[in-house]
């Protein structure tokens, strides 16, 4: 394996581990055991099959919506946008759910993931043609963005879409013919979406890396005078990547709603988008790398409860070793880049 290959996949393990043992040192100051926390924590991530489950469960959105920010990044975008897209890819998919009645599944679970992922390419789109067009940046217009979303989905669940006969704020529930079906049993809540997600990953990274698309989202990506130069159509990829990317994160909020929640409840996600940045970035960008930054987020997250069981170390120590981790890739990041100016002065 080349050096570079060998350090893409070395700096993303020494960040994790440096941040383990930063929030070692923190759990220790706190007076708990530093044993019986980790012990904790890694026994909700996979110490058992239900556990391990559980991540695979919390691990799937964050694999779609890390890919979305990932390819964004691939082609010089920053779509901070995740969050809404997701908003916007679920709100697509629990309509179709429940408004198209009489439907087979292997009609109806395509049709809900593809007005879903199409909710999410438009929501994403929209930003990349500001930018195309009038040059607007991505970052202040995917943030806005988001906001218009969560409110938009949510004032859509309580006063247009909601269930007259619910309790709740919340739709009505899809049709049992849009569900994504559990994959070992109603007790075990892991569903399909777990291979929807894995079948993204692999052809986002082959669109990347064997396609004339992907060469031409590295090249803009890279340089997009140079780009131009070249005669490549930069404004179309910027709009194309933008709504790729956002197509990702609708297929996550899609993914959510068809195998897990079966309808949308007002504020229904707890952050998936802006934890997706962080994905992205462990990931350092590639597909395939998404996969493992992913169960990782989607581990912690799942062992920070049976931690605080055990221990009574608080839930939020997971966030702080997320920070952490973020922390050690972007100095990593950071030092690269001052060593490479100096060579350059040099």
């Amino acid at each position: 394996m080349p050096q570079r290959d060998w350090t893409a996949v070395l700096m993303p393990l020494i960040a994790v581990g440096v941040a383990l043992g930063l929030g070692a040192g923190l759990i220790w100051v706190s007076g708990a055991s530093v044993l019986e926390a980790y012990g904790g924590l890694f026994a909700g991530m996979c110490g058992s099959w239900r556990a391990l489950s559980e991540t695979g469960v919390a691990a799937t959105p964050y694999m779609l919506t890390g890919l979305a920010v990932a390819l964004g990044f691939r082609g010089g975008l920053f779509n901070i946008g995740a969050e809404g897209q997701l908003y916007m890819g679920a709100l697509g998919a629990v309509v179709a759910g429940y408004t198209f009645h009489g439907l087979p599944p292997w009609l109806h679970v395509p049709l809900a993931l593809a007005v879903g992922a199409l909710g999410g390419a438009v929501w994403g789109a929209i930003p990349g043609v500001l930018k195309a067009r009038l040059g607007t940046h991505e970052v202040i217009n995917t943030i806005m963005m988001n906001y218009v979303a969560i409110k938009l989905a949510d004032y859509l669940v309580k006063q247009v879409l909601r269930d007259p006969m619910a309790s709740l704020d919340r739709t009505p529930y899809i049709l049992t013919a849009a569900e994504l079906p559990r994959l070992f049993g109603p007790h075990i809540r892991l569903h399909a979406g777990l291979f929807i997600a894995l079948a993204a990953l692999v052809v986002v990274a082959w669109l990347l890396d064997k396609t004339t698309l992907g060469f031409e989202i590295r090249t803009v990506g890279s340089s997009p005078a140079a780009a131009q130069y070249a005669g490549m159509p930069v404004a179309r990829t910027l709009v194309l990547t933008m709504a790729l990317s956002g197509l990702c994160a609708g297929l996550a909020g899609a993914v959510e709603i068809l195998g897990l929640y079966h309808t949308l409840p007002a504020a229904f996600s707890t952050g998936y988008g802006f934890d997706a940045i962080a994905v992205a970035l462990l990931a350092r960008s590639r597909p395939l790398g998404v996969l493992p930054a992913a169960l990782l987020w989607g581990g912690l997250r799942n062992g920070a409860g049976l931690m605080q069981v055990r221990t009574g170390v608080s839930i939020d120590l997971i966030n702080v070793i997320q920070a952490l981790v973020i922390v050690c890739v972007a100095a990593d990041q950071m030092l690269r880049a001052r060593l490479r100016r100096q060579v350059r002065v040099a």
